[in-house]
């Protein structure tokens, strides 16, 4: 076999690699991880599986990040001491567990525009997230759209 032959062959043997590589690492992320944008595109959320198998999801962009110069802060928390969190990296979702196909339950959601945390449903549906926030039991409540900012 000549050198040329040989330099061919391990060519081959390391695209393949990488390429196996790169498909069991996407294989292995959910539907709803990534880039999320909120019904009114005012922020984007990234939704992670942590290590405990639950979803969550925080604030990585605000279209308008600043209020009277400075960062906007969690300042409609019902809770005093966290009214000066940062709402860029603030937690908004939290808990949720897939529950089938298409289906996360048992989670959270936080509103920072009322300072209120609701119980959370969420359903995938493509470049979509039906976000059902409610109190109770999914009766009363309302849905919201989120859209893939991928």
């Amino acid at each position: 076999m000549s050198l040329t032959n040989k330099h061919f062959i391990r060519l081959i043997l390391v695209v393949l690699t990488v390429v196996s590589l790169s498909i069991r690492a996407k294989a292995q992320t959910d539907k709803i991880e990534g880039l999320w944008y909120n019904d009114i595109k005012s922020a984007k959320i990234r939704i992670t599986k942590e290590s405990n198998g639950k979803f969550y999801g925080k604030v990585v962009w605000l279209k308008e990040p600043l209020k009277n110069g400075q960062p906007k802060v969690d300042e409609l928390n019902a809770e005093a001491k966290l009214r000066t969190r940062p709402r860029l990296g603030l937690p908004v979702l939290a808990d949720l567990v897939n529950d089938g196909d298409n289906k996360y339950t048992e989670g959270t959601i936080y509103d920072p525009n009322n300072g209120k945390t609701y119980s959370c449903n969420i359903t995938y549906k493509g470049k979509t997230l039906a976000i059902r926030g409610y109190i109770g039991i999914s009766l009363f409540g309302r849905t919201t759209t989120w859209t893939r900012a991928e």
